[in-house]
């Protein structure tokens, strides 16, 4: 399976892709963990531009977005599938919809036109929405260090980011599962692992 972690700042994707990846490999899973901007080398210098400073044009943002995930999705996660591995992503394609369409107004017919030009046939066979209100989440990323440009952002910044995921959840259904990630750690990943079984029974 392919699958996703999407959700807003500090919602804990990190921790709870660890955790499943443990958990599938103890039942002797073979399992990638990966994240995005990221996964290979060209993807990784495009996510230290795109990170470590604002002041992108959000249309020049986008782009840098999908040529960093066409080289994902060519150089890693497509093989990596080809060859039966379970691939664990910490974000995908609906973080480029929700923070540079949803949140910055870039346009969102273009980025869904990107998405199938650039993914082809490769799209997750599950999304887990970590959700978790903004301003929690927010000071959770702040108190343990993993704040990015995005953490400087207004709360209503992040209530849009909230609505839009929980949007994308409820158009598609069958792909995406709402996970309460207000919880302690095990109550998440408890969560996280009944949803993973009940689509990959």
């Amino acid at each position: 399976m392919f699958i996703t972690f999407e959700g807003g700042e500090g919602a804990g994707k990190t921790t709870q892709i660890r955790r499943l990846a443990a958990t599938l490999a103890a039942r002797g899973h073979p399992v990638l963990r990966t994240r995005e901007p990221g996964g290979t080398p060209h993807a990784e210098a495009v996510r230290g531009l795109l990170l470590g400073r604002g002041g992108w044009d959000p249309m020049s943002e986008t782009l840098l977005l999908f040529a960093a995930r066409r080289e994902h999705v060519t150089r890693l996660i497509g093989p990596a599938l080809a060859a039966g591995i379970w691939v664990l992503s910490d974000r995908f394609a609906d973080s480029t919809m929700v923070y540079q369409g949803h949140a910055q107004g870039d346009d969102r017919a273009l980025i869904a036109t990107l998405s199938r030009a650039t993914l082809g046939p490769v799209w997750p066979s599950l999304t887990l929405i970590l959700d978790i209100d903004p301003a929690i989440g927010v000071a959770r990323a702040v108190g343990r260090g993993d704040a990015n440009r995005f953490e400087a952002e207004g709360l209503a910044f992040h209530r849009r980011i909230r609505a839009a995921f929980l949007e994308i959840a409820a158009a598609e259904p069958a792909r995406c599962v709402v996970i309460d990630a207000s919880g302690d750690d095990e109550a998440v990943a408890a969560a996280v692992l009944a949803a993973v079984e009940s689509r990959a029974a």
